[in-house]
């Protein structure tokens, strides 16, 4: 991903939104990025589109995936010096309540990294960061700079 490189040079690597925007499922999902200081915070602002269930409403568990695995990346991209995007090996995702119609926050903690791989555990909630309605745990594939 030719983005990482360029936005190292430009003394841009810490513009998460900039990247985001290079990533095509974050950007059909319209995925955000918060930082502050050390701190990222992904956005999954709500859209009709999400929703997978119309009866409840709730947000459908494809996207609610797809932003957890986001998240992850995000805070790997933040906390690594990465030369691509990191490759997903595996995720575990644990569904905990449905997604309501509203905007969804997450964030991510690296829990282990090793040279070539990183365990990165990820949380999601909506209106309250001690609810939250998923989160998951994966292990990724780096390519260090």
């Amino acid at each position: 991903m030719q983005i990482l490189k360029q936005l190292r040079e430009e003394g841009r690597a810490e513009d998460m939104q900039a990247l985001l925007d290079h990533i095509p499922y974050a950007k059909f999902m319209g995925v955000q990025v918060d930082r502050k200081g050390n701190e990222v915070t992904t956005i999954l602002p709500f859209n009709e589109m999400l929703i997978g269930n119309t009866m409840l409403p709730a947000i459908h568990g494809g996207a609610i995936g797809a932003f957890l695995e986001l998240t992850s990346l995000i805070q790997l991209l933040f906390t690594t010096q990465c030369e691509r995007l990191p490759k997903t090996v595996d995720v575990s995702i644990d569904y905990l309540r449905s997604g309501r119609p509203v905007e969804t926050f997450g964030r991510a903690v690296v829990t282990r990294q090793g040279r070539r791989v990183a365990n990165v555990r990820a949380e999601i909630w909506q209106d309250e960061f001690n609810k939250p309605i998923a989160a998951s745990h994966g292990h990724f594939l780096l390519t260090p700079v």
